[in-house]
């Protein structure tokens, strides 16, 4: 195999615009530790599936197991656009030979875990993070906030080249 590895990455933490605020979330410390020694992909499941920036904010609710998308004002429900866009996106990534994924945490698309679940005292997970455990189950995923934690960010690294391997 030639080439760098593919990692996977939630867009917001590159520093591209992409929230529902029109904002980012650039994490410079993670983007500045990974771009030497992997090709970063930027992905962002809520632009990607054809929501706008800015946008509604949203959440998930309904069943923790299988969660809706919806948003916060208005109570649209955006989980068929968003679960097709995965279906597309997943079989995209494996084309790719994505190598790793790296989520921001407690979003509605890309938490991996302890998503907040409206009017459930239960967390769940989102709904594109979901799509990804369930095509990638030996996918090395992180959340980008874990990854400040230095041994937890040296185990991912490793992960990533023995997955390539």
């Amino acid at each position: 195999m030639t080439g760098r590895i593919l990692v996977g990455i939630s867009a917001c933490l590159v520093g591209e615009q992409t929230r529902y605020d029109g904002g980012h979330k650039l994490d410079r410390q993670l983007v500045a530790t990974l771009t030497p020694l992997f090709k970063l992909l930027p992905v962002c499941p809520e632009v990607e599936c054809g929501l706008t920036v800015p946008r509604e904010p949203m959440r998930l609710a309904g069943d923790p197991a299988a969660p809706r998308l919806v948003t916060i004002e208005t109570g649209h429900d955006l989980t068929g656009q968003m679960s097709n866009w995965c279906r597309r996106k997943v079989t995209e990534l494996e084309h790719a030979r994505i190598s790793g994924f790296i989520l921001k945490r407690n979003s509605p698309s890309c938490g991996l875990a302890g998503v907040p679940v409206h009017n459930s005292s239960a967390t769940g997970q989102g709904l594109f993070a979901a799509a990804l455990a369930e095509h990638f189950p030996h996918l090395p995923m992180e959340e980008a906030e874990r990854l400040t934690d230095p041994a937890l960010l040296e185990t991912f690294i490793q992960r990533l080249f023995a997955i390539r391997r």
